[in-house]
C-alpha cells in the first residue's frame, strides 16, 4: 500500500511542481517546499509522540550526506530539469533511478540481482529505454534531460547510502531531518545565487500547486519513502517506483496538455509490468510469514503444526 500512495503522491507532484515553476524560482520553490515538508513531520513527531532527537555521533554525518543525495541535489535537480524539458521527459529520464540503484546495491550492500528482480529490472529498463527512445532519435537530448538523468542517479546513490549507513532512527525523524537537511542547502544556494527573494501574492492554481508540493509531494511522500526503504532491501524499494513516472505523464497530459506518444503507451506497459513483479512479492512473502510464525505458535501451544492451504 505505501509503494502505491508514493506512486500516487510523487506521479502527480510532477504536474505540481511545473505549475509552481511557472511563478516560483526553483531555489526559492525547493527550499520553501522542503523547509514546510519539513515542520510538518517535526510537528507530527511531536505530536504523536516519536523520537526526533538527531541521532548520536557518527550518524549525524551520515544522515548529512544521505539528505545531500536523498533531498538537496535531488530536488533542485529535478527542478532545474523541468525548465529545460517537458515534465513527462523529465520524469521518465529521472526514474532511470531503479536501475542505477539495483547495479550499485549490488557492490555495496551485497543485494545479489535474484530472478524475479533481474526480470523486473529488464523490464523496467526496456519501458524507459522505450520512452527515453525519442528524444535521442531526434537529438533532443538537452541540458534538462541531462539533470534529471543526474537526479536519478543522486536519489540512487543516497538511497544505498542510506541502507549501508543503517542510521539508527525512526523513520519519520529520518524523514524530516533529511529535509530539514535539504531546505538548509538549497537555502544557501537561495541566498548565494539569487540574494534576497521577492514573493508577491502567488494565483489559486501555484498556491493549490504549492500545497500540494510541500505537504503530500513532499512530507507525506518522504516519510513513507524512507518506511520503505528501512524494511525492504533497497533495490526492491526502488523498483517500486516504476509507477511514478508512468502517473507523472499521464497526469502531466491530463493537468498540462502534454500528450504521450505510443512509444510512450508502450513503454508504460513495460515499466507496469514490472512494478507489478516488485509489488506482489512482498504481500506473498508477508502470507508465507503469517503461516510460519501460526505454525510456530500452535507448536508453542502444545498444537499440531498448521498446513498451509493452497490458495
Amino acid at each position: 500500500m505505501s509503494a502505491l500512495l508514493i506512486a500516487l503522491f510523487w506521479g502527480l507532484n510532477w504536474p505540481a511542481v511545473r505549475i509552481a515553476l511557472g511563478e516560483l524560482d526553483p531555489w526559492l520553490l525547493r527550499s520553501t517546499c522542503l523547509a514546510i515538508g519539513a515542520a510538518a513531520l517535526f510537528i507530527l513527531g511531536a505530536w504523536r509522540g516519536h523520537k526526533i532527537a538527531l541521532p548520536p555521533g557518527r550518524q549525524r554525518l551520515h544522515l548529512l550526506i544521505a539528505g545531500l543525495f536523498n533531498v538537496a541535489f535531488f530536488n533542485l535537480l529535478i527542478a532545474f530539469a523541468q525548465l529545460g524539458t517537458a515534465t513527462s521527459r523529465a520524469a521518465i529520464v529521472t526514474y532511470t533511478m531503479p536501475l542505477w540503484t539495483t547495479l550499485l546495491a549490488w557492490p555495496v550492500l551485497g543485494e545479489r540481482i535474484h530472478r524475479r528482480g533481474a526480470l523486473a529490472l529488464g523490464l523496467g529498463a526496456a519501458g524507459l529505454a522505450i520512452l527515453a527512445w525519442p528524444l535521442a532519435a531526434s537529438g533532443r537530448l538537452t541540458i534538462g534531460v541531462l539533470e534529471a538523468l543526474a537526479a536519478g542517479l543522486s536519489w540512487a546513490i543516497g538511497t544505498v547510502y542510506l541502507k549501508w549507513a543503517r542510521i539508527a532512527a525512526d523513520p519519520l525523524a529520518l524523514a524530516a531531518w533529511q529535509l530539514a537537511i535539504g531546505a538548509v542547502a538549497i537555502g544557501l544556494g537561495l541566498a548565494i545565487f539569487d540574494g534576497v527573494p521577492q514573493l508577491g501574492p502567488l494565483s489559486p492554481a501555484v498556491a493549490a500547486a504549492l500545497a500540494y508540493h510541500a505537504l503530500l509531494g513532499i512530507a507525506l511522500a518522504y516519510f513513507l519513502w524512507f518506511e520503505v526503504v528501512g524494511r525492504q532491501p533497497a533495490s526492491i524499494a526502488s523498483l517500486g517506483t516504476l509507477p511514478v513516472p508512468v502517473v507523472g505523464v499521464l497526469s502531466s497530459a491530463l493537468l498540462l496538455g502534454e500528450r504521450p506518444s505510443l512509444a510512450d503507451l508502450i513503454g508504460f506497459a513495460g515499466i507496469l509490468a514490472a512494478a507489478a513483479l516488485v509489488l506482489l512479492r512482498p504481500a506473498a512473502k508477508m502470507q508465507t510469514t503469517q503461516i510460519q510464525a501460526t505454525q510456530i505458535q500452535t507448536l508453542a501451544s502444545g498444537g499440531k503444526p498448521l498446513k498451509p492451504t493452497a490458495e
